[in-house]
């Protein structure tokens, strides 16, 4: 059975159970998308094409078909975009759900699966990650004259075809061109242009999808908090990236949150927004700004997670001071480093993105702890092997400098847990692995 018949007969159960309703005609625009994804609820993104969203239900059945529920949807205000909350959900199910407008199937049948509730109880559950940053969509009339910088978007599907319970997008997941920077519509259309790239549908389609920004997600090149049009920025990220809800107390601005996955706890980071140019000098330079980094240490010293995975757009473990890399904000740099070693936090795993290509770092603490940074990049964008740059935290033999695309998997028992970091090429093909002992703390020979 395809899943347009599957749906239709979905249809055909809820539409008993909810009763009849009037089709008022809205179609979606590209598939759907789950964003968190907890035990008991999850959220469920979509695009209409008109704004009669009134009518519109994600219609939840459970895997014997058993009917859940209907749940309406919340204009963002952008584009027609509607947000679903999905409650009532029980822990480690996988559902099946349709959008419906009135008595109209607007999708295939999708599903979702909702995290284990195994505190207490078993070992955590095993999961994977799939990673990667710098997705550039070509749009001849308003890219630069020349070699069109994007291509390769076959790699979105590949990554569908892998399996993955999540995908964390590090930053660059559009491109702003000129065009679209000095206004609200112009943001939209850069995101709408990206979401409708055919290949993309099946990976937005599968798993929970979440998502941290950089530059070209907020503005032009190499932007920092003094950008005129962050609050654009923002409002448009928020209207496409169903992410956890939650911020940083002091500082709502902040386009930062944190949720857990499995027994990893995530962070996921703004490196803009309070970001102030490394040019301007010691003592005014910064990336993130205390705000956030107190906020993120103090959570770090709380959380019992083994590994710790925290989303940035740039690189920070990396010690070539060039470009955007945290190194080019040394005082900042240290401060952070020198408080994980005080407070003795261990399984720290920085996840970037950025650079046009990929590679492994990783510092040790003066306490013994490690510090690792898996920077995964590009997806669609141009390449670049980056293998002279004089990083001397990187693992040796990581280095990637084509497209590709990174899958974190965490097994193990709850006090044996491992982490396994590889990064594929865009035909899904294992360009290297490697995996570090939560127990021990090290990487493990690859």
């Amino acid at each position: 059975m395809n899943n347009k018949s599957a749906a239709i007969i979905l249809g055909t159960l809820i539409l008993a159970a909810c009763g009849p309703e009037t089709d008022k005609g809205a179609e979606l625009v590209g598939t759907p998308i789950v964003g968190s994804v907890n035990m008991r609820s999850a959220t469920v993104w979509m695009q209409l094409s008109n704004s009669n969203y009134e009518s519109v239900r994600v219609a939840v059945l459970d895997s014997a078909l058993n009917f859940v529920g209907a749940y309406e949807v919340e204009d963002l205000g952008t584009s027609n975009n509607c947000l679903s909350r999905i409650h009532g959900l029980e822990p480690g199910a996988t559902y099946s759900y349709i959008v419906q407008s009135g008595k109209q199937t607007l999708s295939d049948t999708l599903r979702m699966t909702t995290q284990t509730l195994w505190q207490y109880r078993t070992d955590p559950p095993s999961v994977r990650i799939a990673l990667g940053s710098c997705a550039y969509i070509n749009e001849p009339v308003y890219d630069r004259p020349g070699k069109p910088y994007g291509g390769g978007y076959e790699i979105f599907e590949t990554i569908a075809n892998d399996g993955f319970d999540a995908m964390f997008w590090l930053g660059d997941n559009i491109y702003l061109r000129e065009a679209d920077f000095g206004s609200y519509s112009g943001y939209v259309h850069r995101y709408n242009h990206t979401r409708s790239t055919p290949e993309l549908q099946t990976l937005l389609s599968r798993g929970a999808h979440y998502a941290v920004w950089d530059d070209h997600d907020y503005g032009p090149n190499n932007c920092d908090g003094s950008y005129a049009n962050k609050s654009l920025a923002k409002k448009a990220f928020d209207a496409y990236w169903p992410n956890p809800t939650g911020e940083v107390a002091a500082a709502p601005e902040l386009n930062a949150t944190s949720f857990a996955f499995a027994d990893a706890e995530v962070f996921l980071l703004d490196n803009r927004t309070h970001r102030v140019n490394d040019v301007m000098g010691e003592g005014k330079r910064q990336m993130f700004g205390e705000i956030q980094l107190e906020w993120l240490l103090n959570n770090l010293k709380n959380s019992r997670a083994p590994f710790k995975l925290i989303a940035v757009g740039g690189q920070v473990v990396s010690n070539a001071a060039i470009y955007e890399n945290f190194a080019q904000f040394p005082e900042e740099r240290q401060w952070l480093l020198s408080e994980l070693n005080r407070l003795n936090i261990k399984g720290v795993v920085f996840l970037s993105g950025d650079r046009h290509s990929s590679e492994l770092s990783k510092l040790q603490l003066a306490n013994g702890n490690w510090v690792y940074d898996l920077t995964v990049s590009p997806l669609t964008s141009g390449s670049y092997d980056h293998s002279q740059e004089p990083n001397k935290l990187r693992e040796p033999g990581t280095m990637v400098g084509e497209r590709n695309y990174g899958m974190l998997e965490i097994t193990g028992p709850r006090k044996e847990r491992t982490l396994r970091m590889q990064i594929k090429s865009a035909q899904g093909a294992l360009i290297w692995e490697r995996s570090i002992s939560a127990e021990d703390d090290y990487i493990l020979a690859p």
